[in-house]
């Protein structure tokens, strides 16, 4: 019983958790979406990453939440970009389409 009470007293990230999570109960699409979660701010800036969040992979499409309608009209030119910027970082072409949607995250 000692022994589990020292091991909650060790934090980790809550990223850790959920990509630890992902790889034993998900398919690859999911941990490719830890992928994208990780390199997401770096891959689009801190202003685009303040404001939309990579939510889920369907296939080649990754479905991205803005928070507000002003933010997928923006961002809807900014599309090839951000899928060139995101495949550059993951070291491949995973993604070819993204779905704007304004959403919660």
């Amino acid at each position: 019983m000692a022994e589990k009470r020292a091991r909650r007293k060790t934090f980790v990230s809550i990223g850790t958790v959920i990509e630890k999570v992902l790889q034993q109960h998900r398919p690859l699409n999911d941990q490719s979406l830890v992928q994208v979660w990780k390199i997401w701010e770096q891959a689009v800036g801190p202003a685009v990453a303040a404001n939309a969040r990579p939510v889920a992979f369907r296939g080649d499409l990754l479905l991205v939440h803005v928070t507000s309608s002003t933010w997928l009209h923006h961002l809807h030119f900014l599309e090839k970009e951000m899928i060139a910027k995101i495949n550059t970082a993951m070291g491949d072409t995973r993604i070819s389409n993204i779905k704007l949607k304004v959403g919660t995250f």
